[in-house]
C-alpha cells in the first residue's frame, strides 16, 4: 500500500511512502487489542482507594439493644456495617492493577490497530519538519492545511522534538508521541494518524521484526 507524502502546507510533494504489509495490512486481532488496551488503562490507575472496615471505625461498642425479641438483626455495636456510619463490609483496599502482557502480544495489538487505521484511510504521511520556536498558532495552521483541525489527531515523530511537542500541548484533541513509544490505546483513540517519514521508518523497523 502506498500513500502520497504531504508537506505541512497541505500540498502533495509528489513522492510516495510505502506502507509495509506486515505492519499496516495484517488481519486485525480484536482480542489482543482488547488485552493491550485493558493493560494500558489498568496501569493508569493509582489504586489508592480505601474504605474503613469495622475494626478501623472508632465508635462505641456498647450493646445497643437486647439480643432477642426486637424482631430485627442482632446488633452488637455502632461499628457494624448494618448501621449508618459503620464500617464497610468488603470495602476497597489499596492494590496494584498491573498485569503482565507478552511483548509479542503487545506488538500484534499495535499492528492490528495500525491496520485498522490504514484500512479506514485515516493515516496521513507528512514530510519531516521542524519548528523554529514554540508557537501553538503555527501548529494549528498546519492542522488546517491538512484539513484535520476538527478531528482527534495523533502525530507520530521519528524522534523527540521539544518545539513541536510544546506547540501542540494546548491544542485540544491532539497528541504528539515518538513512534517508538506509541501504544495501542493512543492509536485507536485518534481519528486521524499523522506520521512523519522518519516515524514511518521507525514504526516499520520496530514492528516488522
Amino acid at each position: 500500500m502506498e500513500l502520497g507524502i504531504l508537506s505541512i502546507t497541505g500540498n502533495d510533494t509528489g513522492r510516495k511512502a510505502a506502507l509495509n504489509d506486515a505492519v499496516f495490512a495484517i488481519e486485525p486481532n480484536d482480542h489482543v487489542i482488547w488485552l493491550d488496551v485493558k493493560q494500558y488503562l489498568a496501569n493508569q490507575r493509582q489504586g489508592t482507594h480505601k474504605a474503613k472496615t469495622k475494626n478501623e471505625i472508632h465508635r462505641t461498642t456498647k450493646k445497643l439493644m437486647k439480643q432477642k425479641g426486637t424482631g430485627g438483626a442482632r446488633r452488637g455495636s455502632l461499628k457494624s456495617p448494618l448501621v449508618r456510619g459503620g464500617g464497610r463490609a468488603f470495602g476497597p483496599v489499596p492494590r496494584d492493577y498491573y498485569f503482565k502482557l507478552n511483548q509479542k502480544t503487545k506488538q500484534l495489538a499495535r499492528k492490528s490497530a495500525l491496520s485498522y487505521k490504514a484500512k479506514e484511510n485515516n493515516i496521513l504521511v507528512v514530510e519531516d519538519f521542524n519548528m523554529d520556536s514554540v508557537k501553538t498558532q503555527n501548529y494549528i495552521e498546519m492542522l488546517k492545511n491538512l484539513n484535520i483541525k476538527d478531528n482527534k489527531n495523533l502525530m507520530l515523530l521519528g524522534s523527540h522534538n521539544q518545539n513541536i511537542y510544546l506547540s501542540s500541548r494546548n491544542v485540544q484533541r491532539n497528541q504528539v508521541l515518538v513512534a517508538n513509544e506509541v501504544n495501542t490505546y493512543a492509536i485507536l483513540n485518534a481519528q486521524k494518524l499523522i506520521v512523519t517519514e522518519s516515524a514511518l521508518k521507525a514504526l516499520t523497523e520496530v514492528l516488522s521484526k
